[in-house]
């Protein structure tokens, strides 16, 4: 068993989730039920995912939730995309957050070459 905590690509994505968290704050109110939970619920996913990998109690199981992670920050960085198209989200938030999605996304597909 790992301790996640430990794993900076964890602690990365975990700030991320927070710095979306408050993005998505100023998000229109008749996006509560569609992007913003959509947003919110797949960017929790990254760092679940590490978290439940590293309790796995193989490197194949872990391997499994990481890939499952690196997917759900594709689908963060096209979300976080869209919300930048539809101006709920200004440059320079943009920006930033899709710096450290990517930086994740790299992060992640390292761990799993190395897990293989």
């Amino acid at each position: 068993m790992k301790d996640f905590r430990q794993l900076q690509v964890w602690s990365k994505s975990h700030e991320l989730v927070k710095e979306l968290y408050k993005v998505s704050e100023s998000f229109p109110k008749q996006e509560l039920f569609g992007l913003t939970s959509q947003l919110r619920r797949v960017s929790i996913s990254v760092p679940t995912n590490i978290a439940e990998g590293c309790g796995r109690g193989s490197d194949a199981d872990f391997k499994r939730f990481i890939q499952i992670a690196f997917a759900s920050a594709s689908e963060v960085e096209y979300l976080i995309f869209l919300s930048f198209e539809l101006s709920f989200i200004i440059e320079s938030d943009y920006l930033f957050l899709n710096n450290q999605i990517i930086e994740i996304k790299k992060m992640l597909a390292g761990l799993i070459n190395k897990l293989k």
